[in-house]
C-alpha cells in the first residue's frame, strides 16, 4: 500500500472507510517503523501500564504474511510514538 496513503490513517479502519483518519475525543499514538509505520493506533481507555506494555498488531503486510503480528513499544520519554520491535507469527 502506498506510503502516502497509510500516513494519518487509523489502524483497524476499514479500507473502504471515507473517514479513517483520527476521530475527535479519541487518544491515538503514531506507530514508527515496521509493517504499519505512519499508522495511527487508537489508545483511548487504555491504562498507562497498557500503554507501557505497548501492543502486538495483526497485519499481513509484515514478514509472516497473512496472521502475522508486529510488535510496538512506547517510545521512551516520548508517550505519542510506538516504535516497531520486530515481527511475530
Amino acid at each position: 500500500m502506498d506510503e502516502q496513503i497509510m500516513r494519518g490513517r487509523v489502524y483497524g479502519a476499514d479500507h473502504d472507510d471515507p473517514d479513517p483518519g483520527p476521530r475527535p475525543g479519541h487518544s491515538y499514538v503514531e506507530l514508527v517503523g515496521g509493517p504499519l509505520d505512519g499508522l495511527l493506533l487508537d489508545v483511548t481507555g487504555w491504562s498507562a501500564g497498557d500503554r507501557a506494555e505497548g501492543a502486538l498488531l495483526m497485519t499481513e503486510i509484515g514478514r509472516y504474511g497473512p496472521g502475522g503480528r508486529a510488535l510496538y513499544e512506547p517510545r521512551p520519554h516520548d508517550p505519542a510514538h510506538f516504535d516497531w520491535q520486530g515481527d511475530a507469527p
